[in-house]
């Protein structure tokens, strides 16, 4: 792996774009925060679906959340931590603070004791790794991702 000679700063509170749509439309976007960046990207790629790296809980970057919620049908977000009180339930609040009714899917972290072993196991075991964010993107939204209504607009 190389390494960059100049390193950058990386903006406060800020995410960014790692991958848009490229076919029929701008229907999922994915929400990814912290160490499961990659195994979103790995499933939006056999998904079609655009992903942002969240970087930040807090402060949330509810522009970006709302510019998504504003081009696409529906947002997933996808975290290693616990999902009552997580990242996926700052995005819900955003969404509900600026009027958005739109559907989400929170994925992450039962509220329960997770058995300790080998982070790529457990991530598998608890469907959050590329095959599992995948599964349950297909199965809340069905094999064409039909949706409960369109992409909100402005």
């Amino acid at each position: 792996m190389a390494v960059q000679p100049e390193l950058t700063a990386l903006p406060w509170g800020r995410g960014e774009l790692r991958r848009e749509a490229r076919g029929g439309g701008r229907r999922i976007a994915i929400l990814a925060f912290g160490t499961l960046l990659y195994p979103a990207l790995a499933a939006a790629e056999k998904l079609d679906a655009t992903v942002a790296n969240m970087r930040f809980i807090k402060p949330l970057d509810t522009e970006l959340v709302l510019s998504l919620a504003r081009s696409h049908e529906a947002l997933v977000t996808v975290e290693e931590g616990c999902l009552q009180g997580g990242a996926g339930s700052a995005v819900l609040e955003a969404l509900q603070a600026a009027g958005v009714n739109l559907p989400v899917l929170t994925l992450g972290l039962p509220d329960e004791f997770v058995e300790h072993g080998d982070p790529a196991k457990l991530l598998a075991q608890l469907g959050l790794d590329a095959a599992g964010i995948e599964q349950s993107i297909l199965k809340r939204f069905g094999a064409k991702l039909e949706l409960v209504r369109p992409a909100i607009n402005g």
